[in-house]
């Protein structure tokens, strides 16, 4: 650590040079997304960059978000049961100031990014210390960060980080990340179905029979800007219904997300009877498809089996484009594992700031967190 420092930074004009050649292989942590954080973030979100240095030469860089769950209008609606109520009633006045060193938004291994090899040991000390001087600067401003959070590591990376700077906080393991490893001998679409076992290659026609009467269609910036309320729309009836949420994206998110990100960022529209009833949307990670959010209309969704098309479609344009992997993110586990994808295991990091509240975690945490039941499916034929 002798010759290893760091900088945190609070707008993107502050960043250093060469911040983007270091984080050339994460598209989460390029300059033009953490525009659209900047640009569009969350109304109860507060961005910090972090470049880490040696000897004065920038080598890493990092995120970390702050969220103020008081303005969260809700935190989801979808589970109307006394443990939502209790996690809630917790969340506003244990919990309502949190800081998250990495990104919030999505799911994966996106908090930072190193332009050569860094002992995870270092890592933690780094990440540690930056939560630290965050807190110290809201304090400042009078407000009491509750809780911190180091998001989203791999496994290898976890067993790691927990020998050394993370070994006192809880560590947790919230829903799997879903990711699609998509094999190299499929070059068509049909390649895809023709792997399907029987019973798997029905669903896929039949979700195609009942998908029909809907057009689908790239929408450009101006389409996005033309469609921005309908967007917002059924992207909110979505998000609400969520399990859990800890923020709602800005309207402009979306167009803002288009205008930085050109081609590297797509959204594809579901029209019927030339009335927007749904949308996905992807952006292009290198060699890995990064599903972000969508919205439906939920008779419709009901009616042309939409969700599960959306999935078909967005294989479809991995396969077709040569992508290696999809990730597909959390929640709605197994019919992501029908169309071919699979959980890997992510652990975060978690302490709360009261050393009394802290000590309770275990206890806390598990009660706190919502309960998936779900089977994995299997769609593929035996080799």
């Amino acid at each position: 650590m002798e010759t290893t420092t760091y900088k945190i930074y609070s707008t993107i004009s502050q960043l250093p040079n060469y911040w983007d050649e270091v984080s050339l292989e994460n598209a989460f942590l390029q300059t033009s997304y953490l525009k659209v954080l900047e640009q569009s973030a969350p109304s109860n979100m507060q961005c910090f960059y972090i470049g880490v240095f040696e000897n004065f030469e920038l080598i890493g860089v990092a995120l970390a978000q702050y969220l103020n769950l008081n303005k969260l209008e809700s935190f989801g609606e979808r589970d109307k049961c006394l443990k939502t109520y209790v996690r809630n009633f917790v969340f506003r006045n244990f919990g309502s100031h949190a800081l998250f060193l990495g990104n919030n938004m999505i799911t994966g291994q996106n908090g930072y990014i190193f332009n050569k090899e860094i002992d995870l040991k270092t890592i933690g000390e780094i990440l540690s210390k930056c939560a630290d001087e965050i807190t110290l600067y809201f304090k400042k401003q009078n407000i009491k960060i509750h809780i911190v959070s180091f998001k989203d590591f791999y496994q290898d990376c976890a067993v790691e980080l927990k020998k050394s700077s993370f070994a006192k906080m809880y560590e947790f393991n919230t829903q799997p990340n879903m990711i699609f490893e998509l094999q190299p001998q499929w070059k068509l679409n049909e390649d895809y179905v023709a792997s399907f076992s029987k019973k798997y290659r029905d669903q896929y026609k039949r979700a195609h029979k009942k998908f029909e009467g809907i057009e689908t269609r790239e929408l450009s910036l101006d389409d996005i800007v033309l469609h921005e309320n309908r967007i917002y729309e059924l992207y909110h009836h979505v998000a609400k219904n969520a399990p859990f949420n800890t923020f709602f994206l800005a309207k402009n998110h979306f167009a803002s997300f288009k205008k930085q990100c050109g081609n590297g960022f797509i959204l594809v529209g579901y029209f019927l009877n030339h009335e927007l009833v749904g949308f996905h949307t992807l952006l292009l990670n290198g060699t890995t498809l990064e599903t972000y959010f969508l919205g439906y209309d939920e008779q419709v969704q009901k009616e042309k089996m939409l969700y599960l098309n959306m999935l078909y479609n967005m294989t479809k344009f991995g396969i077709e484009n040569q992508f290696k992997k999809i990730i597909f993110g959390r929640t709605a586990l197994e019919i992501k594992s029908s169309i071919g994808a699979a959980p890997i295991l992510m652990t975060g990091f978690i302490y709360h700031t009261n050393k009394w509240v802290d000590k309770l975690m275990p206890k806390i945490f598990p009660r706190l967190e919502p309960t998936f039941v779900w089977q994995q499916r299997h769609p593929f034929k035996e080799s």
